[in-house]
C-alpha cells in the first residue's frame, strides 16, 4: 500500500517548538494523522491539541532510542544555525546521522529534511533549479547541513531548500533586515536584487505536503521551496522598517560605500551582499508535483499571524 492511501499516518517532526516547526505543527494538524512532536529545550505550545510530545536530544542517541518506533514519516525540522562550528557539527551533523539511525531501525518510509538555499554559498543565482546548481557552503551552518542533506539524501529522503522565510516567531530575517537598516544611513543602488522569500505557513503546507505525498507524486529529491513571485530588496527593506518604525533613509550610496561603513560589523555586512545581488530560486516544480496553489505573495502575507 502507498504512503499516501494509509488511512492513519503518524508523523514525528523533530524542532516542533522552532520558528518553522512551529508552523509545520500547525499545518499537520489539520490533516488526518497523528502527531509525535520532538524538541530538545523549549516548549510546543498547544501540546494538549496537538498530539505526544516526547522530549530528546540530537546529539545524544540513546535518548531518540524508540523515538521513531510507528513512525510513518519524518519531518525533520530542527537545526543548530549559527554558533560555533562544533554545535553545527553536534547538531547538524552528527545529530541526524543519530536520528537517521533510529528511524531506519524503526522502518521510517518517509522523511523530508528542512535544508536552506545557502548550501549554495554566496553568488547570483536567477530563477534557477536545483539541478543546475552545484553546493559551496561557506558557513559551519550551511557546511554541516549540506552533510545532513547527504545522509537523507542516502537514505531515500526528500531535501527542501528555502531561501527567506518570514513568519510569525522569525528571529533571523526581519531582526537582520532592521539590524541592517540601523547600520546604513541610506539605501544601496535602489535595492533593485530580486529574492526568494516564502512565508512561514507557506513553508510548512510544502513541507507537510511533501510528508504526505505519494511517491509517484514526487518527482524529484531535492526541491527549492519558494513563493514563485520574487521580492525586490526595497520592498523588503521598507516592509522592516515599517514593521520596525525605522524611517526610509533620503539618500543613496554605492555597494562599495555600504561595504566600507559595514567592514567592522560582518553580520550586516553578510545581509549587505545577499540584498545587493539577486538570489532567485525556482521553486515551482514542488508546488506543481503536490498540486499546491502558492499563498499570498509577499506584499500580502507580511506580517504573518502567528500559529495558534
Amino acid at each position: 500500500m502507498d504512503l499516501a492511501e494509509r488511512p492513519v499516518r503518524r508523523v514525528l517532526i523533530t524542532g516542533a517548538a522552532g520558528f518553522i516547526g512551529r508552523h509545520v505543527v500547525q499545518e499537520a494538524a489539520r490533516r488526518d494523522v497523528r502527531l509525535r512532536l520532538m524538541a530538545h529545550s523549549r516548549r510546543v505550545p498547544g501540546t494538549a491539541a496537538h498530539g505526544q510530545v516526547v522530549p530528546a536530544d540530537l546529539t545524544d542517541p540513546a535518548a531518540l532510542r524508540g523515538v521513531c518506533e510507528g513512525v510513518d514519516v519524518l519531518l525533520h525540522c530542527a537545526s543548530q544555525v549559527g554558533g560555533t562550528p562544533e554545535a553545527n557539527e553536534a547538531v547538524n551533523t552528527r545529530g541526524t546521522r543519530n536520528l537517521l539511525d533510529e528511524a531506519r531501525r524503526a522502518g521510517v518510509r518517509r522523511i523530508v529534511y528542512m535544508s536552506t538555499a545557502s548550501v549554495y554559498g554566496r553568488g547570483v543565482f536567477r530563477n534557477v533549479a536545483p539541478a543546475r546548481l552545484a553546493r559551496n557552503p561557506g558557513s559551519p551552518t550551511s557546511v554541516t547541513r549540506a552533510e545532513a542533506e547527504d545522509m537523507v539524501l542516502a537514505a531515500g529522503g526528500t531535501v527542501l531548500r528555502p531561501h527567506l522565510v518570514h513568519g510569525a516567531g522569525d528571529t533571523w530575517l526581519v531582526p537582520g533586515l532592521v539590524r541592517l537598516l540601523r547600520s546604513l544611513p541610506a539605501t544601496v543602488e535602489g535595492w533593485t536584487a530580486r529574492l526568494s522569500v516564502i512565508s512561514a505557513s507557506d513553508l510548512a503546507r510544502l513541507t507537510v505536503g511533501a510528508g504526505l505525498a505519494s511517491a509517484r507524486e514526487l518527482t524529484a529529491a531535492v526541491y527549492h521551496a519558494t513563493h514563485p513571485d520574487t521580492v525586490t530588496a526595497d520592498t523588503l527593506l521598507r516592509a522592516a522598517a515599517a514593521h520596525a518604525a525605522i524611517p526610509w533613509p533620503r539618500r543613496e550610496i554605492s555597494v562599495r560605500q555600504a561595504r566600507s561603513l559595514l567592514a567592522d560589523d560582518s553580520r550586516s555586512a553578510h545581509g549587505l551582499e545577499m540584498l545587493t545581488s539577486d538570489h532567485w530560486f525556482d521553486g515551482t516544480q514542488l508546488w506543481r508535483d503536490l498540486r499546491l496553489t502558492p499563498g499570498p505573495a509577499f506584499d500580502a502575507s507580511f506580517p504573518e499571524p502567528a500559529p495558534r
